[in-house]
């Protein structure tokens, strides 16, 4: 027996091993989102409308289309059908499942997806779809997938998966068991991700706060002249970017540059963190010029420069430590102070704020793709405190990250067990490892 089956051999006695088209219809659809003048208007459930959610319900917004009589026959969704995602970038996204709870006339299944419909006397969609969410099933469909740059499961290798059986009264305990328990830890995974969002606000606007107001709520205060500022500590210079320091776009090279060679800064090294990592993963064959050119110093930040939406623009990463030998990326801007008016740790917070993400969203335009231009960076308003001010700033916003960061490993540590269990709990129940109780019957 194959190591992805030996889970067979721990099945209570009145339970059977099928392959899954013995006890239920399996088709990926082929119904596209474009739409047709002379077919039918339908709603398409859609990749995303499985992935996204474990049920399909009333109230969700479904993509607008059309199709042919002959799809809509076919791919009609009806309750207790259980529908997976049949293809995507990575394995981990395949073979995720969505039971449908309700239905109508013109709601049909979409491309990328694969439809299950049990076999009423023998299967529980309900039942069927816990079982496609166990992890002895996602192992035979990954092994099962083919590809290189997208990977997608045969419709064969589907069929032919083998799942436990228990008797249907059993199956409808089972579903109505887990149901209950995934409601239960999913409310308290739902109530630690609030917790992960309230404090990452929590610390954006003590960052914002401690960056443009000071740390003495005493402080006399003048008027910045930007709305979006206020107002900012008497004594607090502010000067436009230009007059701090001069910027760099990155290098632009084809793919052949890459890979291997020197360190190289690139834009999801400055998206990701307020501090560049003292070591970057990506390489590049830069030559001496390149490493002159654009190097990466200490007290250093850099800018996103484009990205799809201008959400992603601006975000900013200090060098509080020279890369030796390092390159950065053309998708980047790179401002080098010309005196060191600001101390790294301050630059650090200040340019990461969400004080100065508003100047950027009111600032940028989209044409088809986000982008900025130095001219606007160099508008960016520069608020220089005094040094000894600037680095008690920084020491009080280290102290504070410190706590940050150790509540937020926690709940994150905390979510991740929790995921686990819940994993552990459907594998157990769809196997027979756990009892379920009578009362749970349908």
């Amino acid at each position: 027996m194959t190591e992805d089956l030996k889970w067979t051999e721990r099945l209570p006695k009145d339970w059977s091993v099928q392959p899954l088209k013995f006890v239920a219809h399996v088709q990926p659809s082929n119904v596209n989102k474009i739409a047709s003048d002379d077919e039918i208007p339908v709603r398409l459930c859609n990749y995303t409308d499985v992935y996204k959610n474990e049920f399909i319900v009333a109230d969700m917004e479904f993509m607008r289309s059309t199709a042919t009589e002959q799809e809509i026959e076919k791919f009609h969704l009806e309750v207790d059908d259980v529908i997976i995602t049949k293809d995507s970038e990575t394995a981990d996204d395949i073979a995720i499942p969505a039971y449908v709870k309700v239905t109508a006339d013109d709601l049909v299944c979409g491309y990328h997806l694969t439809m299950m419909r049990p076999n009423a006397a023998k299967l529980s969609g309900r039942y069927l779809h816990r079982v496609l969410g166990s992890k002895e099933l996602r192992a035979q469909l990954e092994l099962a997938a083919k590809g290189v740059t997208r990977v997608g499961i045969p419709q064969n290798a589907i069929g032919r998966a083998s799942i436990p059986i228990p008797p249907l009264p059993t199956q409808r305990r089972i579903a109505d068991y887990l149901d209950a328990e995934t409601q239960r830890i999913d409310e308290l995974i739902a109530a630690k991700r609030s917790m992960l969002v309230l404090l990452a606000k929590k610390r954006a606007a003590l960052v914002s706060q401690a960056v443009t107001k000071g740390l003495n709520p005493n402080a006399k205060m003048k008027d910045s002249g930007l709305e979006w500022l206020g107002e900012i500590p008497e004594h607090w210079e502010i000067k436009p970017l230009r007059y701090w320091g001069w910027c760099q776009n990155g290098v632009s090279q084809g793919a052949d540059y890459f890979g291997s060679g020197y360190p190289f800064v690139n834009y999801g090294d400055v998206y990701r963190s307020e501090a560049l990592p003292f070591e970057v993963e990506g390489l590049a064959n830069s030559t001496d010029a390149d490493r002159t050119l654009y190097s990466v110093q200490e007290g250093d930040v850099f800018f996103t420069r484009t990205s799809e939406t201008i959400h992603e623009i601006g975000m900013a990463a200090t060098c509080v430590k020279t890369i030796v030998k390092g390159t950065f990326s053309g998708f980047v801007i790179r401002v080098r102070p010309f005196v060191d008016e600001l101390a790294v740790h301050f630059s650090k917070y200040y340019f990461r704020s969400q004080a100065l993400r508003v100047f950027f969203m009111r600032e940028m335009n989209i044409i088809t793709r986000a982008s900025m231009s130095q001219d606007l960076l160099k508008q960016l308003p520069v608020l220089v405190p005094p040094m000894k001010e600037q680095l008690a700033i920084a020491e009080h916003l280290d102290k504070w990250n410190e706590q940050y960061a150790a509540l937020s490993t926690d709940l994150a540590t905390s979510i991740g067990l929790l995921v686990s269990r819940r994993s552990a709990l459907i594998t157990a129940a769809v196997t027979g490892q756990v009892g379920v109780p009578e009362a749970m019957s349908a």
